[in-house]
């Protein structure tokens, strides 16, 4: 198989972790057999600083003309005055609107030699294994912003369409899964979320009738997530709400490292990074956790180029490297040699091999 992929490293650890995954998908190519291009352009602070601009033409020409897109991360002290003009966000705000990519998909699974490197009580992660779906492209993020000297405003906006297209997703997921979805707003006191909530009651008897349903609020799911995170299958949400709770459920995981994102739309060409963020104060230290990236494209393998087989090696690899006892810096304990980025990479690749 032939596939070109656009690499945007962006900022902070973002480039450390991308040359990463570059080196597994390279070597997933060759025991596998297939051509991989990768094409490297700039993003957020990197692409301001170079070209003025967070999301250059020739940035959106390339992940435009590409089979997958794989992202590092973006932003950093450097550019983080919330009152300039220009900020590394705005470049990833615009990529998700260009490529159409609605339906952020994060999976949230524990490794069981991890279970330490979590906060929580190793009964309570007994068991969790599930998918957090984040509608993407609409909601605060990107309705009308006014400030004055004064006052300040932000509209979360959301359609009929927009909800029912994200909640088919989750539901999608949920049937091939354990066939449960919950279903997360604050409809006690948000008009836009009492019109997700009627949509999500419309919606799910009529053409999902076999999926087992929930609704929480969104600081009741919040404090379940840390109760009882093992009950919950597939969530879906708004988008402020799923950027919040994603992280909160990172920590199940013990480490932001830790886990993968797919952005998905209408078309096969995905965007796929890790949760973390850029990290500013580790970067190029090489002690950056590599797996979420590493994770990320075996989710571009799987959505994006068909590659059920190739993804499946990637995260075998990658659990592995785990049980092996390669442990980063951010998922080691008492007793455990961290290695670094370099090391882990390796790792994983002799998984493969």
């Amino acid at each position: 198989m032939e596939a070109v992929i656009t690499l945007l490293p962006g900022d902070g650890i973002g480039p450390d972790v991308t040359q990463c995954a570059l080196e597994v998908l390279d070597a997933v190519a060759t025991r596998y057999d297939h051509r991989f291009t990768f094409d490297t352009q700039l993003i957020g602070g990197a692409a301001i600083d170079m070209e003025g601009d967070p999301l250059p033409a020739a940035t959106i020409a390339s992940c435009k003309g590409a089979d997958a897109v794989l992202l590092g991360a973006v932003g950093g002290p450097k550019w983080s005055d919330p009152n300039a003009a220009v900020r590394p966000e705005q470049g990833l705000l615009k990529l998700r609107s260009v490529l159409g990519v609605f339906a952020n998909i994060r999976p949230v699974k524990i490794y069981r030699e991890l279970v330490g490197a979590s906060p929580l009580r190793p009964e309570i992660l007994r068991g969790v294994d599930m998918v957090v779906v984040r509608e993407l492209t609409g909601g605060i993020y990107f309705g009308d912003k006014t400030r004055d000297e004064t006052s300040a405003s932000d509209l979360c906006t959301y359609t009929v369409s927009e909800v029912e297209r994200i909640v088919r997703v989750a539901a999608k997921l949920a049937t091939v899964r354990r066939g449960k979805l919950c279903s997360v707003d604050k409809a006690n006191v948000l008009e836009t979320s009492r019109l997700w909530r009627d949509v999500t009651d419309r919606l799910m008897p009529a053409e999902f009738p076999e999926i087992e349903v929930e609704t929480l609020l969104v600081d009741a799911a919040a404090m379940h997530l840390l109760s009882r995170p093992a009950d919950f299958d597939v969530i879906v949400t708004e988008n402020m709400f799923g950027d919040i709770l994603t992280d909160e459920a990172s920590m199940l995981a013990g480490s932001l490292g830790m886990l993968p994102s797919a952005s998905l739309g209408d078309t096969s060409t995905g965007l796929y990074e890790p949760i973390h963020g850029s990290a500013p104060d580790i970067a190029g230290k090489g002690i950056a956790n590599p797996c979420a990236a590493i994770a990320s494209a075996a989710l571009a393998l799987r959505h994006s180029l068909g590659l059920e087989t190739e993804a499946l090696a990637i995260e075998s690899a990658i659990a592995a490297a785990i049980a092996n006892g390669a442990r980063t810096v951010d998922i080691a304990t008492a007793g455990d040699s961290p290695v670094s980025t370099s090391e882990m990479t390796a790792e994983i690749i002799r998984g493969l091999q």
